[in-house]
């Protein structure tokens, strides 16, 4: 036993200092959920896949959608990632969330502004008929 002891007092700790030295982040890590609003169709698959009720799919526009994604709720399953046709969501990184204020863990990702419509063309006036007699 003498040993053991021996050898974890001239080991080298198994944690790191976090608050003062930056965290390992490995990759795989679930994080934050990233919306990308330009690639949604609207399918709405992530919202029925999300069991944690996390993830509310607004149309703003024609091919527009918003998404307001509740991080209090959310369970970082990666389920609403996993079930996306179009890659619209994806995991960040991130981490580090924690906040005393509820409504800070609501995120709204707003759709572009709708790219503007090009003006109808002019209507050209009728040439004049000339008359017969």
């Amino acid at each position: 036993m003498l040993g053991e002891v021996l050898a974890h007092l001239c080991a080298k700790p198994n944690t790191i200092k976090y608050p003062f030295e930056p965290a390992v982040v490995e990759a795989g890590l679930r994080g934050k959920i990233k919306f990308v609003a330009e690639k949604c169709i609207g399918c709405k698959i992530c919202v029925k896949d999300c069991p944690a009720d996390a993830i509310t799919i607004t149309k703003i526009g024609d091919k527009r959608f918003e998404c307001v994604f509740d991080l209090d709720k959310c369970i970082y399953c990666a389920q609403c990632v996993d079930s996306c046709p179009k890659k619209a969501l994806s995991v960040t990184n991130e981490f580090e969330l924690a906040q005393l204020d509820k409504h800070k863990l609501r995120f709204v990702f707003h759709a572009p502004d709708a790219p503007p419509t090009p003006p109808a063309p002019a209507a050209q006036p009728e040439p004049p008929v000339a008359k017969t007699a």
